[in-house]
């Protein structure tokens, strides 16, 4: 009799998509395998670090910071309203659920008399299974079971209408995106990369449980007393297959019984020579497939740096923030802002409601954006009832300035030089002894010259009694179509400043949302437009002209540069483009996040 030999290959995972179905017997509609997929799903978002990391992003950026209205100040007592149904903890929640689960629920909960709504309160998506729907095809209610993981036939459920169903004081509305043959459930959005997520958890687990457990690799079981009918290796690949498939079993040794030496089990180590490089490889690829499946343009968006250097510069980071905030964030949140327009409606609340977004302003897309409203829903600055966003923007920074045409009617342009900044205070003290000598030997005339108690704000005329005077300008004469708004208008307003003028604006948010950490105050003196600003100051020194030309040579040759003043050591930022000083502008650890070096 030949010896026969049959070999077996045992599949020991697989991955199945989510099942709808209808039971006979049972009022609810099952989801998933053992009517547990939103468990699945949780379970692949607390194993995958990747699918973690994104789910937490991407939830975060759908609330951003939180849910506002444009119309707002024209109806305050509706705003109101609004905010106290709407609280952050349970808009919050939502936006969560949406990512993680593919949909959402929120309790309703009326008044007595059903005249308002008069509570929101989250419901737990994984907590509810959709009710058969009726003959026209709506779904009027879900069962609500705490754990159904747990749950057995029998078990008591608790039937919530859906909302708009009913006269009961509480309801269920049930927010999901369409999705074609998907009636009762919406699958999650990154519905191809689940298994990569598990994939990538089990790799995981795999290296874990190898160093655990001894580092065992991959064994070949031979049967040498025959080959046995199907039925036994049936059951044999079962067993095997039960006790030692998945990552938690990697490394574990088998223990055998025989009857003798010859009818034994041989047990072949399987080695893979070049295994460090497969699992780097599975590692590497579930991670971009996951990111794939989330529609990731740019891993740095949520802190994960790639091979691939895109992220590294910040011109590729914004046009990735935009791109990605307008194809998938903007998604969600118009699906939970037309949910909660029909929830307002029932209270005959109108509001215009956007989520103020967590995108710095630099980041937010401005260009071609006209009208008031969207602007705010861009930007998240709130419009004034006097003045919009556009014209409270620089200017009280302009209206200090001074119109260079009129300053030139007295006096004559005699120097004009990127600010120097270890000479400019020694140049301010030069001219200001220049100015009292000049003045000192005019006392004597019937109408003696006066300091102006602020140059910036008086006419020309007033100014005679200065020989000098010295004055700012927003550097260079240019914009482009990506221009921030207040560099647009700085540089459309021609004007002139003082330096204190300038330093003043300190105090005063004429650039909002351009200091460190989004701020609305910083120092324009010294950052002027913000961060990556290519804008500067440059100084401009003009001779009253009836003086003498003499004077202005005399200021600013080498021998009057060395005339004993000590020139105080001054921030250079002042005659730098913030584009091109440390980190762009930025603070080291913002650079940082954003993939800026120094």
């Amino acid at each position: 009799m030949k010896n026969k030999s049959d070999l077996s290959i045992v599949n020991l995972s697989t991955y199945t998509s989510p099942v709808v179905k209808e039971v006979r017997g049972k009022d609810f509609i099952e989801y998933g395998e053992d009517n547990n997929y939103f468990q699945y799903l949780i379970d692949r978002y607390n194993g995958s670090p990747t699918n973690n990391a994104i789910i937490n992003g991407v939830s975060e950026m759908i609330y951003g910071k939180g849910l506002d209205a444009t119309n707002s100040n024209k109806k305050p007592e509706q705003y109101a309203q609004m905010k106290s149904l709407f609280n952050n903890d349970c808009t919050r929640k939502l936006c969560y659920d949406l990512k993680l689960m593919g949909q959402c629920a929120v309790q309703i909960i009326y008044s007595k008399d059903r005249s308002r709504i008069v509570q929101l309160e989250h419901m737990p998506i994984e907590t509810l299974r959709a009710e058969k729907c009726n003959e026209k095809g709506q779904i009027e209610g879900y069962y609500y079971y705490s754990d159904w993981t747990n749950y057995k036939r029998g078990n008591e459920l608790k039937r919530i209408p859906a909302f708009g169903t009913s006269k009961e004081g509480l309801e269920i509305m049930y927010i999901k995106p369409y999705r074609a043959g998907f009636k009762y459930y919406s699958p999650v959005d990154y519905q191809g990369g689940t298994q990569y997520a598990e994939l990538e958890e089990e790799i995981s687990n795999f290296h874990l449980n190898n160093i655990l457990n001894g580092l065992a690799p991959s064994m070949l079981i031979n049967f040498n007393n025959g080959t046995p009918d199907p039925e036994q290796r049936e059951m044999i690949e079962r067993r095997i297959y039960e006790k030692f498939s998945g990552s938690s079993n990697a490394g574990k040794f088998i223990l055998a019984f025989n009857d003798n030496p010859e009818t034994a089990a041989s047990i072949e180590p399987v080695q893979l020579s070049d295994a460090h490089q497969q699992y780097e490889f599975l590692s590497n690829e579930s991670s971009k497939k996951i990111m794939v499946s989330h529609r990731i343009v740019s891993p740095m968006l949520f802190g994960i740096k790639d091979d691939t250097g895109f992220g590294n510069n910040a011109d590729e980071l914004k046009t990735a923030s935009i791109l990605f905030d307008n194809l998938v964030i903007k998604s969600f949140q118009g699906l939970l802002i037309d949910a909660f327009d029909k929830i307002l409606a029932y209270n005959e609340i109108s509001l215009h409601l956007y989520f103020k977004t967590l995108q710095p302003l630099e980041f937010v897309d401005m260009e071609n954006i006209q009208d008031e409203e969207t602007r705010e829903e861009e930007t998240g600055i709130k419009l004034s009832k006097e003045d919009d966003f556009r014209d409270s923007i620089a200017q009280d920074l302009i209206d200090l300035g001074e119109d260079e045409e009129e300053l030139l009617k007295d006096f004559d342009l005699v120097d004009e030089s990127d600010v120097d900044y270890e000479f400019d205070d020694e140049m301010d003290e030069l001219i200001e002894n220049v100015n009292n000598e000049v003045k000192l030997a005019r006392v004597g005339k019937a109408t003696p010259y006066r300091e102006s108690e602020q140059d910036g704000k008086t006419p020309a005329s007033k100014l005679l009694g200065y020989t000098f005077l010295v004055r700012y300008y927003y550097s260079p004469n240019r914009v482009k179509a990506t221009s921030r708004e207040f560099c647009k208008k700085m540089v459309a307003a021609k004007k002139v400043y003082r330096k204190e003028d300038v330093k003043s604006m300190d105090r005063i948010a004429v650039n909002a949302g351009f200091g460190k950490n989004g701020s609305d105050t910083y120092s324009i003196w010294l950052y002027k437009g913000g961060a990556r600003c290519e804008h500067y100051w440059s100084r401009r020194t003009y001779l009253r002209k009836d003086g003498n030309k003499s004077l202005g040579k005399k200021l600013y040759d080498s021998e009057a540069k060395r005339r004993g003043f000590i020139a105080p050591k001054n921030a250079k930022k002042v005659a730098i483009k913030p584009k091109d000083m440390p980190y762009s502008g930025y603070t080291a650890s913002y650079a940082k996040k954003i993939g800026i070096s120094r």
